[in-house]
């Protein structure tokens, strides 16, 4: 199927575009599955209307930081595997990647470093809101774009999104398998590299589906007591 790229506006959300986002696009469809793609689509579209809720015009926010950093969070996913390491967390693999990507792109020569930073950190914490929703505003909106498909506009901060708003980007990115998608992903990486997911959402996961699979010896509670043990109390 060929990839059409997005207008100014989906789902009445009018969204930054240029060749440096449809390109990202273009990366996101080749190495997501069709659910993946969805969801990392709907995170950006949610990110965009919450943060015209959240934010007045006095706030700094760099809509095409956020933008890079919700169409490419997920690049740890990778059906290919081009982008999945052996030995780091998903989402500091999709961190990697996106910061890979900026650098080769020649639409991206011209960005900061900073900003180049802002879309690693939105990335690598995603999953981390307890810390992500203190950062730069970029940080934080990528955050609850992307949990807003998981918690809808009942779980997000009040005003954030609307029922009217979030059922119109559904309809244009269906939500259908999202769930077993999810799952079968972080199923998967706790079987190949389970050491990367003892602490963070996909052993939750693996503790429930993967046959085997156990944080024991993994907790803070073990370090500690390895600590006392080795160095004393």
């Amino acid at each position: 199927m060929a990839l059409h790229f997005p207008p100014h506006q989906i789902a009445n959300v009018t969204i930054p575009s240029g060749p440096l986002i449809h390109s990202a696009i273009e990366l996101a469809y080749e190495h997501l599955s069709p659910q993946a793609f969805n969801h990392i689509m709907r995170s950006f579209l949610f990110g965009v209307v919450m943060a015209s809720h959240l934010l007045n015009s006095t706030d700094k926010f760099d809509a095409e930081v956020h933008a890079l950093s919700a169409i490419l969070h997920d690049l740890g996913w990778d059906k290919l595997g081009t982008f999945i390491s052996p030995d780091k967390r998903f989402e500091v693999d999709g961190a990697i990647a996106a910061r890979d990507f900026l650098a080769g792109s020649k639409h991206a020569r011209h960005w900061h470093p900073r900003r180049v930073q802002l879309v690693w950190d939105s990335i690598a914490l995603h999953t981390t809101p307890s810390i992500s929703s203190y950062k730069e505003n970029e940080v934080k909106i990528c955050g609850l774009g992307i949990g807003a498909d998981f918690l809808g506009p009942a779980g997000s901060p009040p005003g954030a999104l609307l029922q009217d708003e979030y059922d119109a980007i559904v309809k244009e990115y269906p939500r259908t398998g999202f769930v077993q998608t999810v799952k079968d992903i972080f199923i998967g990486l706790c079987r190949t590299k389970p050491a990367t997911t003892y602490d963070n959402v996909a052993g939750d996961i693996g503790e429930v589906y993967v046959e085997g699979y156990s944080r024991d010896g993994h907790r803070f509670t073990d370090l500690l007591n390895q600590t006392e043990e080795n160095l004393g109390p």
